[in-house]
């Protein structure tokens, strides 16, 4: 007879896996104290230098450890900063040793703690994957583009390493379908002229779709704010008309539409920044599972 155990409830997750984070932390610390003490007592200049290049190895792999841990506030994350503190901690770690730039690309994407934190666990994960495997000793690089468009998030990780020296499969692209199904994503491989690309889809949660719809109307909003009102003097073309005068009052009634009305009971409509400040707030409840 097989035993099925129930999974612990997300609060005791969050507590295991916090443990384990600050565990790993401790075994880092506990390395590198060690290492710095066998540099200070080794004789010989390569010996010393080759333990303290290990000690700042461990260090920088301790950096990429305390970026991937998950977000422990309630309030919604920007994944573009996140991916951003990940992303300048793996490079330092790493691929500045192989010669390899990675860059991201992306505008602010607010998404639930846990979310953003899985997010993070994929980017690390494929650009690992194109380290290991794309470029063969060479330099190269790999880039990340972030964005929310149509309803869907996308994160397209590119590199222009080799083909013949890349796996489709392997445990590592299927710790990331993985990943990408507790998103409700999926994975999709493509490849354009020198790049090789990884394009995650996944759809955001209703909380953070209110926060990605604030975050564009206030972006429309400052837009026509700093459009100059263009002068109510019509001006002549070369061919004797007379351009079509834009009056101030247009961008008023543009400003207008993109705020929603009044509600029936009379209340004013809250503006773009007072609906991100409910939805960022910790308060906020969410629907993620």
């Amino acid at each position: 007879m097989t035993t099925v155990h129930p999974e612990p409830p997300a609060a005791e997750m969050g507590t295991l896996l916090r443990e384990l984070n600050h565990r790993i932390a401790n075994q880092f610390a506990s390395a590198i104290d060690l290492i710095s003490i066998e540099a200070v007592r080794a004789e010989g200049a390569e010996a010393k230098a080759a333990l303290s290049g290990a000690v700042e190895l461990l260090h920088g792999h301790a950096d990429v450890h305390r970026a991937l841990s998950m977000p422990r506030q309630r309030a919604l994350v920007d994944a573009a900063t996140y991916l951003r503190k990940l992303c300048g901690a793996f490079q330092g770690a790493v691929l500045d040793r192989l010669d390899i730039q990675l860059t991201l690309k992306g505008d602010r994407l607010p998404l639930q703690p846990e979310r953003c934190w899985r997010l993070g666990l994929i980017i690390h994960q494929l650009v690992t994957n194109a380290t290991s495997h794309a470029f063969d000793g060479r330099s190269g690089e790999i880039r990340i583009r972030l964005a929310h468009a149509d309803g869907l998030i996308r994160c397209v990780v590119s590199d222009n390493g080799s083909a013949a020296s890349r796996a489709t499969q392997g445990p590592g692209l299927r710790i990331v379908a993985d990943l990408a199904r507790t998103l409700d994503g999926r994975i999709e491989h493509a490849v354009g002229g020198r790049l090789r690309s990884v394009v995650l889809c996944f759809p955001p949660t209703e909380r953070e779709r209110h926060a990605h719809s604030a975050i564009d109307r206030r972006r429309v909003k400052l837009s026509c704010e700093k459009k100059p009102a263009q002068s109510t003097v019509a001006r002549k073309g070369r061919a004797g008309s007379f351009d079509r005068v834009i009056h101030p009052g247009a961008i008023a009634n543009v400003q207008a539409a993109i705020v929603p009305p009044a509600s029936q009971g009379g209340a004013p409509s809250r503006a773009p920044s007072d609906m991100l400040a409910q939805l960022f707030s910790p308060s906020y409840s969410t629907d993620a599972p």
